[in-house]
């Protein structure tokens, strides 16, 4: 498959994600002077916005590639949570996947920025686990809408929303109905996914979830690891992502480390999500893992170039790849 087929494939895929989706939300400012009440700055409110983050920032970068998103996730009752929705539907994405719960809060993580200076970050948030009928209501969800899917992602922010039963049942549907399935792990529900596709942790989560330590300059410590977490969890390949040393995928019997480009980083934020985002793409039209892997550093290192969250543009991708791969 060429390069150009493989984007023009991408709008033919549906990608089921289900995680933690969040609110971003920022307050923009100027300082002019110190609170007399307290030895802080007093910001002078200019200009306000709220986005989709945590998992949902995910579904924006399956968007933009082309691919249908469907976002499986449980979110408060509450006026976030309705903010939330709102966003979704003005994005053209699908909310059925949402469920709104009386007992729990919608995650926002709110960033006061007075000029280019973040001064403080409000966190608004629970991470206790989903109940045991949101749980099955939930899954139930999945189930239904993942029988037309091509890739179902799982995009775990410890949250909540992902528990070790949750992920056993979805994993078990996938692996008996031939979905591929790929993981964005942290570190409470690290062992639990058990005969997933692929598995991709970043080089902290990969030592804190094996609790080993290795040399990762080391090609020889860095493969015996990733062999030692794909024999623990029974799993089908990894995807591990190094930063500024690249990335390393075991998968289908190659092992293929790929350095990173040289580029100008101005924010990593978010580049995660779109490395995962670009994988499950490249894994549900069963491309090489050097393509997968390929394609999906490429694109994690392009939204490095940019500040904040941003998704990442197809065209400037596909431009790349015609360049480089």
């Amino acid at each position: 498959m060429t390069i150009p087929e493989i984007f023009d494939n991408f709008n033919n895929l549906k990608v089921l994600i289900i995680g933690d989706v969040m609110l971003d939300a920022y307050t923009w400012g100027k300082v002019e002077r110190i609170s007399p009440e307290a030895p802080v700055p007093v910001v002078n409110v200019r200009s306000r916005e709220i986005r989709l983050g945590g998992a949902g920032n995910v579904v924006m970068n399956v968007q933009s590639l082309g691919a249908k998103p469907i976002i499986c996730s449980v979110i408060g009752a509450d006026s976030y949570g309705d903010s939330l929705l709102n966003l979704l539907k003005e994005q053209n994405l699908s909310t059925e996947g949402i469920i709104q719960s009386e007992t729990r809060i919608t995650t926002v993580k709110e960033r006061i920025i007075a000029g280019s200076q973040q001064i403080v970050r409000v966190d608004t948030e629970t991470d206790k686990l989903i109940n045991e009928a949101e749980r099955q209501i939930l899954a139930n969800k999945i189930i239904e809408l993942s029988k037309e899917a091509d890739v179902i992602i799982f995009e775990d922010y410890d949250k909540g929303v992902l528990s070790k039963e949750l992920i056993f049942d979805i994993i078990t549907f996938a692996n008996d109905n031939n979905i591929p399935t790929i993981v964005d792990p942290k570190k409470r529900n690290f062992l639990y996914y058990q005969h997933a596709t692929l598995f991709k942790p970043n080089l902290k989560e990969l030592k804190e979830g094996l609790s080993i330590s290795f040399d990762v300059k080391n090609p020889d410590e860095l493969t015996d690891a990733v062999s030692i977490l794909k024999k623990t969890l029974e799993l089908k390949g990894v995807f591990v992502t190094l930063s500024e040393q690249g990335v390393y995928i075991d998968f289908n019997g190659q092992k293929k480390a790929i350095p990173a480009h040289i580029r100008t980083i101005s924010d990593v934020s978010g580049a995660g999500d779109t490395v995962i985002s670009i994988a499950a793409c490249c894994l549900a039209l069963g491309l090489s893992p050097e393509l997968i892997a390929g394609l999906s550093n490429l694109g994690g290192g392009l939204v490095c170039e940019f500040v904040g969250v941003v998704p990442i543009d197809k065209e400037l991708l596909k431009k790349e790849a015609l360049l480089s791969l």
